[in-house]
């Protein structure tokens, strides 16, 4: 599998597992050891693992995380609405009564796992820093010479 970053400064050549990991962090676990744990609150990382002190706070989740929650939760209600609408003959109020909680409640319990599987991927590929390299850009020394 590609792995981004670049040379790392342990296990250079460790290949790493990218279904455990994502597993790992899906669980809420480092991707690295799983036994630490990856969260110190609800979708915020710790900076490192307390197991085996795998750096996390270089981490790029962002905008990925709820993009896949609102597909998955978007798909259940959606599939859920139509298929209740179907069988059993409800008033707007009733049907919004039932799938804005559903809604609500299928996206917070699915943010932290989803961040977390995010985290994993990007470890496995050595993505966003968990290569051993930063990824900030190198800034060259100026060009212009000294006038007196």
């Amino acid at each position: 599998m590609l792995e981004f970053g670049g040379a790392t400064t342990r296990n250079e050549n460790e290949a790493r597992d990218t279904a455990r990991a994502v597993k790992r962090g899906l669980l809420g676990k480092c991707p690295n050891c799983g036994e630490g744990k990856l969260f110190r609150a609800f979708l915020k990382p710790v900076d490192a693992c307390a197991a085996c002190g795998e750096e996390m706070f270089h981490h790029r989740a962002d905008d990925f995380p709820p993009y896949l929650a609102i597909f998955v939760v978007g798909h259940i209600v959606v599939a859920g609405f139509m298929a209740t609408d179907t069988w059993l003959v409800l008033e707007n109020w009733q049907h919004l009564m039932i799938w804005i909680p559903v809604t609500v409640i299928l996206t917070l319990l699915l943010l932290p796992p989803l961040k977390g599987g995010v985290i994993g991927l990007q470890w496995a590929l050595r993505m966003h820093g968990f290569g051993g390299e930063s990824e900030e850009p190198i800034l060259a020394e100026p060009a212009y010479e000294d006038a007196r």
